[in-house]
């Protein structure tokens, strides 16, 4: 699975990706951008090419979800 984050130490808060993307992106208390909704959309792409400092980026995560697996006896 692919998600998009935003390294704050890069981010200077231009409000590009808020623009083209408000579904993904919004401003944290110190106005910068901050990710509210990770999922890699087509805009959230263009908001991340068109980030002039480059603090926005996808990334591919392993899914940690925990299936529990049991086992029949047989009787």
């Amino acid at each position: 699975m692919e998600i998009v984050k935003v390294d704050n130490a890069k981010c200077i808060g231009c409000g590009a990706c808020v623009a083209i993307a408000p579904e993904t992106f919004d401003f944290d208390d110190d106005g910068l951008s901050k990710v509210i909704n990770e999922e890699v959309t087509e805009s959230a792409k263009s908001a991340c090419e068109s980030c002039p400092v480059e603090a926005i980026s996808t990334e591919e995560v392993i899914d940690t979800t925990y299936t529990e697996v049991t086992e029949e006896k047989a009787a």
